[in-house]
């Protein structure tokens, strides 16, 4: 049986839980999914710091959680739209990885330009930094932040549908095909919102897993062998990473 980790950098639990109530039924009889939640760093990821000790939280959780379980896995899904350390995690797992951004906006751009909506003003110019940075920066013609948090939308489900919804039609200009809609805490509120949008509406979180069921996530083809330059300070499971 193969099995993929799904790494969430948020220490949010109802994140995950959320991520494991949307994903899980979509998994083939021959797939298992392990989920493990960041033990350190911000509730919910919405600024460049936050971001930044997520991509430390990621590389935590897994080498953590292979401590435990030595069986390698067919890929790791890390559940943020984000994506943090996600070249990290390439390089260092040696298997396929993605994150629900580069895979949604794989998937996106399939179909033609696209838009994103997603909550939080800061993740402006961070997912249009990791667009240009994954090669999609072309395909991406608008971003729509709505002002409360991806934690805030999680918690009220009412509010978040109108809220999404208004953003939704709002983004469908400029020649967008397809909107994308980011966000571990959002998983689950494509299917709702499409009704309401002009336009195909993909769920980050959903795209995701599928890219790694389907044999399209990137996988590293020039990671380093042997150790690494010496670490100073690191946790435990970190320092006795070793290169499959």
């Amino acid at each position: 049986m193969k099995k993929f980790l799904l790494i969430n950098p948020n220490t949010n639990a109802l994140t995950t839980e959320r991520l494991q109530n949307v994903l899980m039924p979509l998994l083939p009889t021959d797939i298992k999914l392990l989920v493990t939640t960041a033990s350190f760093g911000a509730n919910y990821i919405a600024c460049e710091a936050s971001y930044a000790v997520a991509s430390h939280a990621c590389l935590e959780a897994w080498s953590s959680q292979i401590q435990v379980d030595p069986e390698p896995f067919a890929g790791l899904l890390i559940g943020c739209f984000g994506d943090p350390a996600l070249f990290a995690l390439r390089e260092m797992s040696a298997v396929p990885v993605t994150g629900l951004a580069e895979a949604s906006f794989i998937q996106a751009a399939q179909i033609g330009p696209f838009a994103v909506v997603t909550g939080g003003e800061r993740w402006k110019p961070m997912i249009q930094r990791l667009a240009s940075n994954l090669g999609f920066g072309d395909h991406l013609r608008h971003i729509e932040t709505v002002t409360p948090s991806g934690a805030e939308l999680q918690a009220n489900p009412e509010m978040a549908i109108q809220c999404l919804g208004d953003a939704c039609r709002q983004a469908a200009k400029d020649g967008v095909r397809v909107i994308i809609l980011g966000g571990a805490g959002l998983a689950g509120y494509a299917e709702k919102l499409q009704p309401l949008c002009p336009v195909p509406v993909i769920d980050s979180a959903r795209a995701g897993l599928e890219l790694l069921l389907n044999n399209q996530a990137p996988q590293a083809k020039n990671f380093l062998n042997g150790s690494y330059a010496q670490w100073v300070g690191m946790t435990s499971s970190l320092s006795q990473v070793k290169k499959i």
